[in-house]
């Protein structure tokens, strides 16, 4: 026989194990603020633009054709920007102990929109050293190009600079706890169910329902008479040669 949950035995099974879903939420709900604060290394952003254009010479045959070039250019030099011609000379003139690969997974870059502008965007643990990696990288591209491509229509538009107060980037220890929170939630919600589906005992009449398929008809309850004050109540006995006999 096919058997139905009611919307009401849901409830019913999150209320009986309420306390387990609220332990679980908290707990993971802690732990994820306890490794934002206090386990992960905060991480640090810092970002320059580039500007892709025609020299100041070009400017009057300069039209929608050129731009159209520029953009597709753009393409080109982000894949540059990243690649050990470049970031090999940034290693050397910062004096990084960091591997090729390691700086290049640092760094991001991309087109502002469809504009002809180009950001560097630097990840690092140091502040300070995250816009000096996205700054050197941008000059020492803007210095390679012109042998690698034989042009020279970059410009540096913004250079990165360090705030009084950097606030990281990572962790974000509200976002992480939030995701914590519906986690565990969840977990609990789900353990409390697995813990219902398993649990065979008979508890209730609609238990035995269940079970037998039989409409139960009554309930016989145990009385506990001395608490209910009946056994004051009660003919007392004796015996008397072997037979019980009320008083």
């Amino acid at each position: 026989m096919e058997e139905t949950i009611s919307l009401k035995e849901l409830f019913q099974t999150i209320r009986k194990r309420l306390w387990m879903i609220i332990i679980l939420a908290a707990f993971t709900t802690g732990v994820a603020g306890v490794a934002s604060y206090l386990l992960i290394t905060p991480i640090y952003q810092s970002s320059t633009q580039i500007l892709v254009s025609q020299k100041a010479s070009d400017q009057a045959m300069f039209n929608q054709q050129d731009i159209r070039a520029n953009l597709d250019l753009i393409s080109t030099y982000t894949v540059i920007i990243k690649s050990p011609a470049i970031l090999e000379l940034v290693k050397e003139e910062l004096d990084l102990e960091r591997s090729t690969s390691q700086l290049n997974g640092q760094i991001s870059v991309g087109a502002e929109g469809n504009s002809q502008v180009v950001k560097i965007t630097v990840e690092d643990e140091d502040p300070q050293k995250a816009v000096d990696i996205a700054n050197t990288t941008a000059t020492v591209f803007q210095d390679e190009i012109k042998s690698l491509m034989n042009v020279d229509n970059v410009s540096i538009l913004a250079e990165a600079e360090n705030a009084e107060n950097p606030a990281p980037v990572k962790p974000q220890p509200a976002l992480n706890m939030a995701i914590a929170l519906m986690v565990g939630t969840m977990i609990g919600v789900g353990l409390a169910f697995l813990l219902e589906y398993l649990d065979n005992t008979i508890k209730t009449e609609q238990d035995i329902e269940k079970l037998l398929g039989i409409p139960v008809l009554g309930a016989v309850t145990e009385i506990d008479l001395a608490a209910e004050g009946l056994d004051r109540k009660l003919p007392q006995q004796r015996t008397v040669r072997g037979e019980t006999i009320g008083s």
